[in-house]
């Protein structure tokens, strides 16, 4: 309970805290930024953690400190992509008998299934779709390795996704995230994202609930 307040006081600060961070571990902060990346795309058992809105915060926080956007946009696509390449050779390795594995504290069962749902709708196209959606972000591409989808269709669905997400949200920080009247509602803006990122997912959930109900009339 406590780690989870601590999760929310840091997402719904992230601006303070990244300066904070980037005031104590100065270019270092590049380093963990990537692993902060790696780890929310590349390992299942990390989908919780800030994506959308660290890549803002750190794209407003590029404009006014001693980090280098562009060296950030490089950095964290290739960490972006490299996440879910891990992602897709473990969800490969493992295969389909994961579907029978229980949930644990690591490992979210209802949140593989649902992914694998989007993933059925929308197919390869998730790869890229799923940057923008927390958790279902962490999962498709270990969905895309359990499947049938070929490396050499993964990774330009990867490659493609990682620079769209990464690029238009750090930069968007940069341009937009330091106009007053964003930078004096921090706090809501971060809520905005997050909410705008969370709602095609209450969509498609909304949506499943009334076709069951349908069915079951």
């Amino acid at each position: 309970m406590e780690l989870l307040k601590d999760l929310i006081d840091i997402v719904l600060h992230l601006d303070s805290h990244l300066a904070e961070l980037i005031a104590n571990y100065g270019t270092w902060t590049y380093a963990i930024l990537f692993l902060i990346i790696f780890c929310e795309t590349g390992l299942v058992i990390f989908p919780i953690l800030p994506g959308d809105s660290l890549l803002f915060a750190a794209g407003a926080l590029a404009a006014t400190t001693e980090l280098d956007v562009h060296v950030l946009a490089v950095l964290l696509t290739c960490a972006a992509i490299l996440g879910d390449s891990v992602n897709y050779a473990v969800g490969r390795r493992i295969g389909p008998k994961v579907f029978h594995y229980e949930n644990s504290k690591l490992f979210n069962k209802q949140h593989l299934m649902r992914t694998h749902e989007f993933y059925e709708r929308y197919g390869g196209v998730t790869i890229i779709v799923a940057r923008f959606i927390p958790i279902i972000r962490t999962f498709a591409p270990f969905v895309a390795g359990i499947g049938s989808m070929t490396y050499s269709k993964f990774i330009l669905y990867n490659i493609s996704g990682g620079i769209v997400w990464i690029v238009s949200l750090l930069y968007a920080g940069f341009f937009f995230g330091n106009i007053p009247i964003v930078k004096d509602n921090f706090t809501f803006v971060i809520l905005a994202i997050i909410f705008i990122s969370i709602l095609p997912g209450i969509i498609a959930y909304v949506q499943q609930k009334l076709k069951k109900h349908k069915a079951n009339q």
